[in-house]
């Protein structure tokens, strides 16, 4: 377990919550985003760019190796996250069961997520796995989609892995009830 400075990453959260500091790869618009998914968010990013920052170095040290797999990169993104997030308290183990405690059985899924709602709540709640081809770069996404969607916000709850020993962000996201489902032409035109 990789011990983590919660004071310095809660402080630089704080600072980018408060418009003090930015965080360099996102725009304005963008950054918008990353805060709108609240300080879990802000505070996993600022852990993969430590954990990326430290592949950057091996590399520079003159590591012979070629530049680190995207798997490798996930794979310790993943424990810096896990560490990270049990000494912050987010940790939740066996969400799955909890979940279902708290907001009954899974009322659907898909290839991103396993989706949990009370009856009558405003909110789901998701269990959300990542698709891209790290962490980090799922987490890029969770910030773009706020930017892109704002109507529909996902925060950040907390971490777990699932049964099957995926690694899920928990998040929240107001409930919609749509009236139909998006063409493919409409899906495009959008992207």
């Amino acid at each position: 377990m990789i011990e983590y400075d919660i004071q310095n990453i809660d402080n630089q959260v704080n600072e980018i919550l408060n418009g003090t500091k930015d965080i360099s790869r996102f725009n304005q618009s963008e950054h918008a985003g990353v805060c709108s998914a609240g300080p879990l968010l802000i505070g996993a990013l600022l852990v993969c760019d430590i954990v990326r920052g430290g592949f950057k170095a091996s590399q520079n040290a003159g590591d012979s190796q070629a530049a680190s797999a995207n798997w490798e990169i996930d794979e310790k993104q993943e424990q810096a996250i896990q560490d990270w997030a049990e000494q912050k308290g987010v940790w939740i183990p066996k969400a799955e069961e909890w979940l279902n405690e708290q907001y009954g059985p899974e009322l659907a899924h898909g290839a991103e997520a396993k989706v949990y709602c009370k009856k009558g709540d405003t909110h789901v709640v998701k269990l959300r796995t990542s698709i891209y081809s790290t962490l980090g770069r799922a987490l890029e996404a969770i910030a773009l989609h706020n930017y892109l969607f704002p109507e529909t916000i996902m925060r950040i709850i907390g971490f777990t892995r699932d049964a099957d020993g995926l690694f899920r962000v928990i998040l929240t996201q107001p409930y919609i009830k749509c009236m139909r489902l998006a063409t493919k032409e409409e899906i495009d035109e959008m992207i």
